[in-house]
């Protein structure tokens, strides 16, 4: 599986380069939509937008199956454990120390997907907001 996850980047970065693959946003989609606080982008909710895509039609079917098993583990893994770390750090931090104020700020891959950390502190009670670019805190 290494191999083929290792193959299957190798070949994406390829097509990047040469063209005949683009990914659907650009860094500075990204940047607009976190800056305006548009967390609810399709680009946000697309779950596997951290994650190198191993799944595409040219795949042979057995090939297929393994691109399925290393995405679920990349996005278990990678994505959905992390932000769960994440947020119950904050979640903990919180409570440690409920007489001060905190300030935590995260990359944009944090608010991408399903489960991220602000699904994480939501599910536990808290209240989440986005301060946008230049707004005095």
């Amino acid at each position: 599986q290494v191999v083929f996850a290792l193959n299957q980047t190798l070949f994406q970065q390829e097509s990047l380069r040469a063209g005949s693959f683009q990914i659907p946003y650009t860094t500075e989609d990204l940047i607009k939509h976190y800056n305006c606080g548009d967390l609810s982008s399709i680009i946000f909710n697309h779950d596997t937008s951290q994650v190198p895509n191993f799944i595409n039609a040219t795949l042979p079917a057995h090939e297929r199956i393994t691109a399925q098993e290393i995405d679920s583990y990349f996005r278990q893994e990678l994505i959905y454990k992390r932000n769960e770390r994440m947020g119950r750090r904050v979640k903990d931090l919180l409570e440690e120390h409920p007489d001060k104020s905190f300030f935590f700020a995260f990359g944009a891959g944090h608010f991408m997907g399903n489960n991220t950390v602000i699904d994480v502190l939501r599910r536990e009670g808290y209240e989440v907001e986005h301060t946008p670019a230049g707004q005095t805190i």
